[in-house]
């Protein structure tokens, strides 16, 4: 495997990794010469994943865990470290959907699980790779944020929340270290086949006023177009791109 990226022989953390657009990122990343840690819930696909890697040439390590409890995030960033040789990259990817649904219909359990998974990961993650990443004096965050990062007619109120305080994640994390050599930057995908499928109620007032929005999605992309975008913000050519929100949505956020 050879690179013409930078990549080769750095170590790139990828959450989510065991599907949809994680996986095509972790494979992305591998084909480029990187050193990848698989992170995801699911033991299975996780280290298929790995295998997948590993089978091709390339190096690779699995964690498997809940990526909301800080215990899990140490470990990732241990392995990492420890089994891998460094962090270089940072990818926060996992994330999950709600159920389309509005403020007034939300319970407290779905509303601190959305946030606790795809804003309070990425930012345990963020805080436990830094110190490595500022020793170095080199180092690239991406976070994968959502179409419904840029409007509130994408998902319900926890996920467009969530994927909002990514944005605000993302901008704090350019500012902040932009002296220091680490680079932070977010992907905004729109439609994209990745096989997550929200839990709703066609009767509840979210997918109601939702779907009347959803004819503007356009063409679903692959989770390899998506991936393609966050390995380039990850690499050396983007060297000069911090705190970048780029929308990858065949100019749904355009229309």
């Amino acid at each position: 495997m050879s690179s013409t990226t930078g990549l080769d022989g750095r170590v790139v953390i990828v959450t989510g990794a065991g599907s949809g657009i994680g996986r095509a990122t972790a494979l992305a990343f591998a084909r480029e010469g990187a050193k990848v840690l698989v992170a995801d819930l699911n033991k299975e696909t996780a280290e298929a994943v790995t295998a997948e890697i590993t089978d091709a040439g390339g190096t690779a390590a699995a964690v498997i865990g809940d990526l909301s409890e800080q215990a899990v995030v140490d470990e990732v960033v241990t392995t990492a470290v420890e089994s891998l040789g460094g962090v270089d990259v940072l990818v926060n990817n996992a994330g999950i959907m709600d159920g389309m649904t509005a403020v007034a219909d939300i319970t407290d359990a779905e509303w601190e699980r959305v946030l606790r998974i795809n804003l309070t990961a990425p930012f345990l993650l963020s805080r436990a790779v830094l110190p490595h990443m500022l020793e170095k004096g080199r180092g690239s965050i991406v976070n994968v944020a959502s179409e419904a990062s840029l409007r509130g007619s994408a998902a319900g109120a926890a996920y467009t929340a969530s994927k909002h305080g990514v944005i605000g994640l993302t901008k704090s994390l350019a500012v902040m270290y932009r002296d220091h050599g680490v680079r932070a930057n977010a992907v905004a995908p729109g439609g994209t086949a990745t096989g997550m499928v929200p839990n709703v109620d066609p009767a509840g007032l979210g997918p109601q006023v939702l779907g009347r929005y959803m004819g503007a999605v356009g063409r679903i992309s692959e989770s390899e177009e998506q991936a393609a975008v966050i390995v380039f913000l990850a690499s050396d050519a983007a060297s000069n791109i911090s705190g970048a929100i780029l929308p990858v949505d065949n100019g749904w956020s355009a229309a």
